[in-house]
């Protein structure tokens, strides 16, 4: 695809609109005639010469840049992901990609090394319009999130048209930890791994609110300006590929547009939240004993992240606790925390051992690991994978 690009002087002859496909005519030095297609439905890009196809390849990422006015699209290449313990190919970027740039009266395509061709419109379009135009059908505004339960307190808040519900959880007091109902099915050889969840143990916490969802490549892309998820073509995904870091720039971001105090829920909050609160009713995920029902996770979610909110929702009406993407807590990770926590709104461990605490499992993990109480392996708190997202707390 580079190969192609770089032979190109690039001139906007056509640009045809409709709600799935862009067309642009272009002209090779010697005045042969191309024409690319940009295909939103099928996330495909294809050449032409003379009603021939010289290049066909899906692009199934993209990204926009709201404050630098940029789209970019990567081309994809298919790996095996056998570290994962995933048979099946998924995809992974590779070299060729651009990206369509608006700059005041006239677009641009960009390739990686930096090289510009200029795109002219008709008289008859605006670059300005084109631009847009591409820009909302591939990045469609979000449909507002559903209300929760009647029954539930809620707060809505919204940020430059983005919407999103914070739930009130009341305060109680709960079993945190590996409790018997999350023993079912676990096989006596992997019962190693959640020795960092016992023992199961007693806490109390005061009254809090949570995420209704996890964050949204929505809300993310209108405070932060760019889309750093590794699955787009939908805005209201959840946000992924960040680091504890990027996501407290965000909270702080977030809190100086709306004046509020959100912050990244403790651990104890999590799960207690995860359990339905005081409405529990001991499911082994979060809202149901079918896993199916409730979660996104490596045996349904043909491994890519979905929307928020596409599952049922817990005895809270909060969503995806169980699976889509794990999800960061502040707490500081303690392998041994759970045998000298304190019972009162415990905040996780007080020694900075470089780890933070990730929860609830994701959309590459089996039922044993999006269970309400999965204590994933923790990360450092710099580190990001397309697997690692959050919820806000309030």
């Amino acid at each position: 695809m580079k190969k192609v690009w770089f032979l190109f002087v690039f001139q906007m002859i056509v640009c045809a609109l409709n709600a799935q496909t862009y067309t642009f005519n272009m002209h090779e030095m010697n005045n042969t005639k191309y024409k690319i297609v940009i295909d939103i439905k099928e996330h495909k890009i294809k050449a032409t010469k003379a009603g021939r196809e010289v290049f066909s390849e899906y692009f199934l990422n993209y990204t926009i840049d709201c404050q630098q006015k940029r789209i970019g699209l990567s081309m994809y290449l298919s790996i095996d992901l056998e570290l994962f313990g995933i048979r099946d190919a998924v995809t992974e970027p590779y070299g060729s990609s651009f990206f369509i740039i608006s700059r005041g009266k006239g677009m641009a395509i960009r390739l990686e090394d930096g090289t510009e061709y200029t795109l002219k419109c008709d008289n008859s379009t605006s670059h300005a319009s084109t631009y847009d135009q591409l820009a909302k059908n591939l990045f469609p505004p979000p449909s507002p999130p559903p209300l929760p339960p009647s029954n539930n307190d809620y707060r809505t808040f919204t940020v430059n048209g983005v919407s999103f519900h914070m739930v009130q959880v009341q305060g109680g007091t709960f079993t945190m930890g590996l409790t018997s109902e999350q023993l079912e099915g676990l096989n006596d050889d992997v019962l190693w791994l959640y020795d960092d969840e016992k023992p199961a143990h007693r806490v109390t916490l005061s009254s809090y609110m949570i995420g209704q969802t996890e964050v949204t490549q929505a809300l993310w892309l209108t405070v932060m300006g760019s889309n750093s998820s590794y699955f787009t073509g939908d805005s209201r995904r959840p946000v992924e590929h960040v680091c504890y870091e990027d996501c407290q720039e965000f909270i702080s971001k977030l809190n100086n547009l709306t004046g509020q105090h959100f912050r990244l829920p403790t651990e104890a909050e999590w799960e207690f939240a995860a359990r339905g609160g005081v409405k529990s009713r001991g499911y082994i995920y979060s809202g149901s004993n079918n896993i199916d029902d409730v979660a996104w996770y490596g045996d349904n979610s043909s491994k890519t992240t979905h929307p928020v909110a596409t599952k049922k929702p817990n005895e809270l009406g909060i969503y995806d606790m169980s699976g889509n993407v794990d999800e960061w807590c502040n707490d500081w990770y303690d392998e041994n925390f759970y045998s000298n926590s304190p019972s009162n709104n415990p905040r996780g461990s007080f020694e900075d051992g470089g780890f933070r605490v990730i929860r609830g499992g994701n959309w590459i993990g089996g039922a044993e690991g999006v269970a309400r109480r999965n204590r994933d392996f923790p990360n450092y708190s710099g580190f990001s994978y397309f697997g690692f997202g959050f919820r806000l707390a309030l």
